[in-house]
């Protein structure tokens, strides 16, 4: 059922670190009450964790079950023998197409980007989920890669979001995103028991459509990641 009107189209990043909270506890069930705590109908996860066994192409939130509400799209980066680790993107609507952008740059840690077009109530919309390096050389590639997925798109409502790893006010590779999509508000996410830093951002298209963002700072957020999770709502163009 689609949301109400009013309500807008919720959309979310949010860094769960392996679902390792700032208390040292490794605790999903966590993870997923936070994200409840959201009511997102879109999810972009960084850091996320789950068995080597699990079907790439599974739908169900693995390790976070009690989400059974939203279709899964994972896109893992580092490829271990009990573990993969990376990216994931949750929805509540119908993923209609979803790509796996390679974002890894040599002599670096892999990393990547999930790209999906989401049914939302007939309308579509594009999302581009990541996590970028943490060099400012890889970074600026990585953003290049990102531009030119967003540069093919079909329609003009689409959101990047995740976790940016941006940071140097004087080397921060968001101003090339701010020149192709505008400067939307920056909320502090990290860390999270003191947010200093706007690591974690989001992106909208038409820039219009964005009607809010913030960071979601529940007592159960501060202990679940060393991230807050950051939400906006959008209103469809």
């Amino acid at each position: 059922m689609p949301p109400p009107k009013d309500r807008g189209i919720r959309i979310a990043t949010y860094n769960v670190h392996a679902c390792v909270g700032t208390d040292g506890r490794h605790d999903p069930h966590r993870v997923a009450a936070v994200i409840a705590e959201l009511d997102a109908d879109v999810v972009a996860l960084q850091e996320f964790s789950c068995p080597a066994d699990v079907a790439l192409e599974t739908r169900s939130p693995v390790v976070l079950e009690s989400l059974d509400g939203y279709a899964c799209a994972l896109g893992p980066t580092l490829l271990r023998s009990e573990k993969h680790f990376g990216n994931v993107l949750l929805s509540r609507h119908p993923i209609r197409e979803l790509a796996r952008i390679d974002l890894s740059v040599t002599r670096r840690e892999p990393r990547g980007a999930l790209a999906a077009t989401i049914d939302v109530a007939g309308k579509d919309l594009h999302v581009v989920a990541t996590h970028l390096g943490l060099r400012f050389g890889e970074r600026r590639t990585q953003v290049e890669r990102i531009l030119g997925h967003v540069a093919s798109l079909r329609t003009a409502f689409f959101a990047v979001l995740g976790d940016f790893n941006d940071w140097l006010p004087g080397r921060s590779v968001a101003r090339a995103l701010e020149e192709r999509l505008g400067s939307p508000p920056k909320r502090r996410s990290f860390p999270g028991f003191w947010p200093m830093l706007a690591l974690d951002r989001i992106w909208v298209q038409p820039a219009g459509a964005l009607r809010e963002i913030a960071v979601h700072g529940s007592r159960l957020a501060r202990r679940a990641s060393d991230h807050l999770p950051v939400v906006a709502v959008l209103d469809p163009p």
